[in-house]
């Protein structure tokens, strides 16, 4: 590789780490052509970019990028390395996680999650069990909710409560049927003029 060739890969590297708030470095060595693009496709379909880099040119381009110092994950540069990056923190762990049932790779080799370096595969189940940002909005939805709720149904039980109490009190009041009901006495004329004599 030339000089100008590791200075773009370098540039490319860094153009996948600008502003990602979730990568992860993993082992693909052992998988073959076909499981890897299994694994590429898999990564696609769950928007997680995936790129298999050398591990000093990886190093460089971490260096360079501000505001975030990725030094601890530097250890876990040795031999194969594929840089994962994703929008959701959980999502290429569970992926890694998934591929494994059937293969004994990839191996995670270290993360950058939520401001927090994981180094090592042992941390891949912790990973897994990260929420995702819309996991926890919708769990604090519901639990937003869940009160509401059942304030709602709280007042739906009283008000139906208070109906069946109401139509117990009330007096049973029975129609009696037009033909049946008593004639009104006709009522009795009140002139008082005088009768003619």
């Amino acid at each position: 590789m030339t000089k100008d060739q590791k200075v773009v890969a370098i540039q490319e590297i860094k153009d996948l780490l600008q502003d990602a708030k979730v990568v992860y470095v993993a082992d693909l060595q052992g998988l073959n052509a076909a499981k890897s693009s299994d694994f590429r496709r898999q990564a696609f379909k769950q928007n997680i970019k995936v790129k298999v880099v050398k591990n000093t040119l990886l190093q460089k381009a971490m260096e360079q990028i501000e505001g975030v110092d990725y030094a601890e994950m530097f250890e876990t540069f040795k031999g194969n390395s594929a840089l994962m990056i994703a929008e959701t923190a959980n999502a290429p762990a569970k992926l890694i996680k998934d591929f494994r049932k059937k293969e004994e790779k990839p191996a995670l080799k270290s993360a950058f999650v939520q401001e927090t370096f994981y180094v090592g595969d042992e941390n891949l189940d912790a990973l897994v069990s990260i929420k995702s940002r819309e996991e926890m909005i919708g769990e604090i939805i519901g639990l937003l909710q869940s009160p509401i709720q059942r304030l709602v149904s709280a007042l739906q039980n009283k008000s139906e409560t208070v109906e069946a109490k109401a139509e117990e009190a009330a007096p049973a009041v029975e129609e009696t049927p037009a033909e049946a009901a008593p004639e009104a006495p006709v009522a009795e004329s009140t002139d008082e003029t005088p009768a003619a004599e």
